[in-house]
This record gives C-alpha cells, sequence and structure tokens, in this order.
C-alpha cells in the first residue's frame, strides 16, 4: 500500500504555490480547500474500501450458503409456539383473574380460568388436528 497519493502531492503543491503568491491573508481558505479535498480524497478510498469488503463477504457467504436452507428468519418450532402460546396466555391471565375476581367475586376468577384453559385447550386440538403438523420436536433454529 503506497502511503502517498500523487493527487493529494499536487494538490498540497497547489496550495503552496497559491499561498506564495496571493500571500498569508487568503492562507486559512488555502487551507480549508485543501483539507476538504483531502477529506474527499479520503471518503472516496474508505468507500472503495467498504464496498470491496461487502463484495468480498457477500460472494462468501453466497459460496457457504445451504442451498437447503429457506432464505429469511429461521421459523420457530411446533414446540416453541405451543410453549410461547401458552406463556402468553399465562401472563395474560394475571390481570384477566384481576378484572374477573373483581367484578364478579369468586365465580368471575372461575369463568376467566375456564375461558384461559379453554383457549389454550383449543390452541392445542388445532395443532393435532392440522394435516401439516407433524409433531415432531426438531428444532428449525438450529
Amino acid at each position: 500500500m503506497d502511503a502517498r497519493d500523487p493527487e493529494i502531492d499536487k494538490e498540497l503543491a497547489a496550495t503552496l504555490q497559491a499561498r506564495k503568491t496571493l500571500g498569508e491573508e487568503y492562507e486559512s481558505e488555502l487551507v480549508d480547500s485543501f483539507m476538504d479535498k483531502v477529506n474527499e480524497r479520503l471518503d472516496s478510498r474508505v468507500e472503495q474500501r467498504v464496498r470491496r469488503e461487502l463484495a468480498q463477504q457477500q460472494t462468501s457467504y453466497a459460496r457457504a450458503a445451504d442451498p437447503r436452507r429457506p432464505i429469511g428468519p429461521p421459523q420457530p418450532s411446533a414446540r416453541f409456539a405451543r410453549y410461547g402460546f401458552a406463556g402468553f396466555t399465562m401472563i395474560a391471565a394475571i390481570p384477566l383473574s384481576a378484572i374477573g375476581a373483581v367484578n364478579a367475586g369468586t365465580p368471575g376468577l372461575f369463568i376467566t380460568w375456564a375461558g384461559i384453559v379453554g383457549v389454550n385447550v383449543a390452541q392445542s386440538l388445532t395443532g393435532f388436528m392440522s394435516p401439516k403438523s407433524k409433531h415432531d420436536d426438531k428444532d428449525d433454529w438450529a
């Protein structure tokens, strides 16, 4: 990797020559102009390197990709979906139980829990009755 950029060297020489010609009163403007050109050059070189790195990464990912693996985020397994739904209903059961108990007393609490149990039973039976469901415990995340 060369440390010197010929274009920057030319710009520096031109800036120094302009300073000699124009005098010290334009020095800050000349330095600012030179620094802007250096920054533009640095930005373009960094951009080129980033693009090159991204292209190399994409190429390596494409080569390493398993054609049998579906594209996109991994899908949760049936076991994860079942337990996730049950966990959600248990969390929802807390405020629902409080609402049922406050508004209708003990019968309201029993009705609330009957509904929660009913929703969970219906959800689990839906999985058993689905023709696509094989209920294998293979984890799709791996």
